[in-house]
């Protein structure tokens, strides 16, 4: 990603509606049905600045990988110990049939090779171990959003379904989310698109905005893995060895 995609993050993840409602429903969709055992070995892929690892610590004992070094720092300081920097597809070092739980939030789509990826995931999870999958969907909303977070794709469930068999792993519970909000979000593409208005600037809206946003988009937590959700931003998974 762009240095400034991770100077926002750092900047805005504890108080941007996304990533505050996001974390929400991620807990809650583990909670449902991750069937995590106690104490469980968690590791996050491309944690970021850290934002989601106090979130994935209420389900065990938590590493984390990211290969931006000063995003690393940030992220090292929120865990209390240092993060790795292992890259995908290979992820080197890391230790096989180790993790009950691999968390890659947005993620697969910054890999060229989404199946090589997925199948080192495989390679690193205990038995009975799942992978936390989530990803931007629709390749007709790709936008200056995506060139400055250097995302190779978008998925549908189709192609994202695909890439999860052909890395010898079967999904469960797949399907949008973020689509309360959907209808904006795709109408602030198409009018982007049409104006040629860079979307690409992810600070907070307005107080009153954001918190609106963030109570919406929260309501979820109530549905997603529940409920076929109608199309959304985002596409959610888990996924465990076939």
């Amino acid at each position: 990603m762009d240095r400034r995609v991770y100077d926002r993050m750092a900047e805005h993840d504890s108080t941007h509606w996304w990533y505050r409602a996001r974390r929400d429903i991620l807990a809650d969709f583990l909670t449902r049905e991750a069937a995590l055992p106690q104490h469980a070995r968690i590791l996050e892929i491309g944690c970021g600045t850290g934002h989601n690892l106090p979130m994935l610590a209420q389900f065990g004992t938590v590493d984390a990988i990211e290969i931006d070094p000063a995003a690393r720092d940030v992220a090292g300081k929120r865990l209390g110990k240092p993060v790795g920097a292992a890259p995908l597809p290979t992820l080197p070092g890391v230790p096989a049939k180790h993790y009950d739980l691999i968390a890659v939030l947005d993620v697969v789509e910054h890999i060229e090779d989404d199946v090589a990826a997925l199948q080192a995931m495989r390679e690193r999870l205990a038995p009975g171990g799942k992978i936390l999958i989530t990803v931007p969907a629709h390749q007709w909303m790709w936008s200056a959003h995506d060139v400055v977070n250097h995302h190779h794709r978008r998925y549908s469930k189709d192609s994202l379904q695909k890439v999860i068999a052909a890395a010898g792993l079967r999904s469960q519970k797949l399907g949008y989310f973020n689509s309360l909000l959907f209808p904006l979000a795709a109408g602030a593409r198409i009018v982007g698109r049409i104006t040629g208005r860079d979307d690409s600037d992810d600070t907070p809206p307005p107080r009153p905005l954001n918190a609106l946003f963030e109570t919406i988009f929260r309501i979820e937590r109530h549905l997603v893995g529940r409920v076929p959700m109608p199309p959304g931003v985002s596409i959610l998974t888990l996924a465990e060895p076939a």
